[in-house]
């Protein structure tokens, strides 16, 4: 039996399922999408609304895929390249103390992720009871890859939807956290 799998599993999904409701909806204290709205138009992902949106179902899916063990390669890349998105944007130039607002936190969840992509979910997961689970050194490594190119793609189409601007430049895929002191996101204090 994997039960630390899927203590992980819950512990990590849930966590990120929370923090795509408090942008969505504004639960557990979050901004809600207007909120996250203008987070997005400060850090110029734009067209604002669209990363909005993006970002909360980003974390929301993710969280549950993760959680439920479904898809667990998907949820990790998903879950990357939200990470990679908040730690280029906002806490990169921070260093890497979350006390400073950096990017540590940030790059635990990608390493736990992407252990559980190389481990598996484990026997209590929807992957497992359905005969689906995908494992391994190679899914995990694809796993982090297409989390970060898909960073990278998210901030260059960010960067077109700026007004004056034309052409792509490096960019980054996902969200960066709420307002409410999240250390994963964007223009706050880590809590």
């Amino acid at each position: 039996m994997s039960v630390g799998r899927l203590g992980a599993r819950l512990l990590i999904g849930g966590l990120f399922i929370g923090h795509g409701t408090q942008k969505l909806f504004g639960w557990f204290g979050g901004p809600g999408r207007a909120g996250t709205e203008g987070m997005m138009e400060a850090l110029e992902m734009r067209p604002a609304k669209v990363h909005a949106t993006l970002a909360g179902v980003t974390e929301t899916a993710g969280g549950a895929l993760l959680a439920a063990g479904l898809a667990t390669p998907l949820a990790a890349s998903a879950l990357t390249g939200v990470m990679t998105t908040a730690i280029r944007k906002v806490h990169l130039p921070n260093g890497p103390w979350a006390a400073n607002g950096g990017w540590e936190y940030n790059a635990v969840l990608i390493g736990a992720v992407t252990a559980l992509a190389e481990t598996g979910p484990g026997e209590l997961s929807l992957d497992s009871v359905l005969g689906i689970e995908r494992r391994g050194p190679a899914v995990a490594l694809g796993a982090l890859a297409t989390g970060v190119a898909t960073s990278f793609l998210t901030m260059a189409v960010a960067r077109r939807g700026r007004p004056g601007v034309t052409s792509g430049g490096a960019g980054t895929a996902a969200l960066p956290e709420d307002t409410a002191g999240d250390p994963t996101t964007a223009g706050t204090q880590p809590s």
